[in-house]
C-alpha cells in the first residue's frame, strides 16, 4: 500500500483505527519529498527528519488528537508557524523566525498535524507565480518547466506531487483557485470570516484549505474554521458542518451561470474557455442547467475598486519598508509599484472603493436571484514558463499591471463569496486548467456538496470516455 496515493480522508481514518502508524506516514511522505522536492522545491526549510520521526512516534503513543493526527504539514510561508522560518520569501525577512502560530495554524497543530516546513511563495505573496530571491522557484509537477501558480504555489505543488496530503493556502486574488487550476487539484477560498483573522478590517484576504478531493478540502476545512473571540468578523457556525461524508443531494434543476470571459471585456489565451467548458458535463450530469450569463455591472469599476483595496492593504502592512531606502532597495519592483499606489491614498479613495464594493454585492445578490452558482474560469492563461515573472500580454492584449492577467478571479475576492477552484481539464498537449465554482454568501457548504457531486460524475464520465 502506497500511503502517499490514499485520499486524505481516506489516510487520517487509518490512522485513526490505527491500521497504519504515523510513523509509517511521516516516513512515506518524508521518502516522496526526498525524491521530488529537490526539482520542484515546494517545500522550504524542512526540519530534521530524525526529529519528524520522533514527533510522528510521540503521536503514535499519544490519545488521538483530530482529524491531522500525525499528518505532515507544511505551512505557506507567509503564515506564522513558532520556531520556523517566516520570510515571506523576501530577504528582509530571511532571518526571521516565527515565535507564534497564527490562528488556523494553531487549530491544525491541534489537530495532530506535525509541522514539517514551510510551502515556497512568491516575495510577500505578490504575483501569481512562486519565486523568491530567499528560496528560488517552484516548479510545476505536471511540467517542471511551468510555474505552478501563486501565491500557494508551493502548497499546491506539494499536494499535486504527493509531498503532502493536504496543504493550508491563502487567497487575494486567487492564490488559491490559479495554483489548483495549474496543478490540477482543489483550492477553496472560503467566505469572507470563515477562516477566521484578527483583524477589524474586512480586507479580501482569507486563508483557505487545498486538496487532491472535495472531501479533503472540507475535512481541512473544518479544522480551520470557526470563530474565535480574537477575530471579530469570524463567522459563529460549527465548523463540524463541513467534516464529510456529505448527505447525497439532488441538485436537477439547479441554475449556473457560465460567465466566460465576461461577453469579451477578459482577455484569455486560446484554449482557455474550451478547456473550461469540458467542466459543464458534469454539472449537466447532475441535472443542472449551465446558462451564459453575467451579472449587469460594469466589470472595469470592480477591477478599479480592486487596486483600491490592494494598495490600501498592501501600503499598511508594508509601507514602512518602502520608506526606508536599504529595505526599499532589497524589494522586488512589483512590490515597490503596488507601494507606490497604495502610499499616495488616502480617506478620499477608500470611501468610493468602500462603496463601489457594497454596490458590487448588491448587483451580485441580484444576479443570484436567477442563479443558484457562477461558474467562471481560475485563469486567463495556462501554466507559462517558470522564468517568466508575469504574463505580458493576454490573449493579443498588453497587460497594465503585474496582475492584470488574473482578473477573472477578481471581482468574487471583492464580494468576500465561496469559490472553490477545481479542476476542469487539459489541452492535447496536456495543459491543466480550472473554473471557479462560486457560491452565494456564506453557502460554503452548498458549494462544497455541488463539487463533490460534481466531481463523482466527472469520475464516471472518465470511466466511460
Amino acid at each position: 500500500m502506497n500511503l502517499v496515493e490514499l485520499d486524505a480522508v481516506e489516510l487520517a481514518e487509518r490512522i485513526r483505527l490505527r491500521e497504519v502508524s504515523c510513523t509509517e506516514v511521516m516516513a512515506a511522505y518524508l521518502d516522496q519529498i526526498e525524491q521530488h522536492n529537490p526539482r520542484l522545491n515546494a517545500i522550504v526549510a524542512l526540519r530534521d527528519r530524525d526529529e519528524l520521526m520522533r514527533e510522528a512516534a510521540e503521536r503514535d503513543r499519544e490519545p488521538h488528537r483530530g482529524w491531522l493526527h500525525g499528518f505532515p504539514l507544511a505551512v505557506k510561508d507567509l503564515s506564522a508557524a513558532a520556531g520556523l522560518p517566516w520570510t515571506f520569501g523576501s530577504p528582509v525577512f530571511a532571518e526571521q523566525v516565527a515565535q507564534h502560530d497564527d490562528l488556523f495554524v494553531r487549530r491544525m497543530k491541534d489537530a495532530g498535524a506535525i509541522v514539517i516546513g514551510k510551502t515556497n511563495v512568491p516575495e510577500f505573496g505578490l504575483g501569481s507565480q512562486t519565486y523568491n530571491p530567499v528560496y528560488g522557484p517552484t516548479r510545476n509537477p505536471l511540467d517542471p518547466s511551468r510555474t505552478p501558480g501563486g501565491s500557494s504555489g508551493g502548497a499546491a505543488a506539494a499536494v499535486a506531487a504527493r509531498m503532502l496530503p493536504v496543504a493550508d493556502g491563502s487567497d487575494y486574488l486567487g492564490s488559491l483557485r490559479n495554483p489548483a487550476a495549474f496543478t490540477n487539484i482543489y483550492g477553496f477560498r472560503p467566505s469572507l470570516g470563515r477562516v477566521p483573522s484578527t483583524s477589524f478590517v474586512a480586507q479580501l484576504d482569507t486563508a483557505g484549505p487545498m486538496g487532491r478531493t472535495v472531501a479533503d478540502v472540507a475535512a481541512l476545512l473544518s479544522v480551520q474554521a470557526g470563530p474565535d473571540p480574537r477575530a471579530p468578523l469570524s463567522l459563529g457556525d460549527d465548523p463540524s458542518m463541513f467534516m464529510p461524508p456529505f448527505e447525497p443531494r439532488d441538485f436537477a434543476g439547479t441554475r449556473i451561470a457560465w460567465v466566460g470571459d465576461f461577453d469579451g471585456y477578459l482577455p484569455m489565451d486560446p484554449g482557455v474557455l474550451d478547456v473550461c467548458r469540458d467542466a459543464f458535463a458534469g454539472f449537466t450530469a447532475l441535472g443542472c442547467e449551465v446558462v451564459p450569463a453575467v451579472p449587469d455591472y460594469p466589470m472595469d469599476r470592480v477591477w478599479r475598486a480592486v487596486l483600491t483595496w490592494r494598495g490600501f492593504n498592501v501600503a499598511a502592512n508594508l509601507g514602512s519598508l518602502y520608506r526606508a531606502p536599504e529595505l526599499r532597495a532589497q524589494l522586488k519592483p512589483e512590490l515597490v509599484w503596488e507601494l507606490e499606489q497604495g502610499l499616495g491614498l488616502s480617506a478620499a479613495d477608500l470611501g468610493p472603493a468602500s462603496l463601489e464594493r457594497t454596490r458590487w454585492l448588491e448587483a451580485l445578490l441580484r444576479f443570484f436571484e436567477d442563479y443558484d452558482f457562477i461558474l467562471a474560469p481560475s485563469a486567463q492563461v495556462f501554466p507559462f514558463d517558470v522564468d517568466v515573472p508575469w504574463p505580458k500580454t493576454v490573449g493579443g492584449r498588453e497587460m497594465d499591471t503585474y496582475h492584470r492577467w488574473m482578473e477573472t478571479v477578481a471581482p468574487w475576492s471583492l464580494a468576500g463569496v465561496p469559490v472553490l477552484g477545481m479542476p476542469a481539464g487539459f489541452t492535447a498537449d496536456g495543459l491543466p486548467m480550472g473554473v471557479q465554482l462560486i457560491g452565494k454568501p456564506r453557502a460554503d457548504l452548498d458549494v462544497l456538496h455541488l463539487a463533490a457531486a460534481h466531481e463523482t460524475q466527472r469520475k464516471l464520465l472518465r470511466a466511460k470516455a
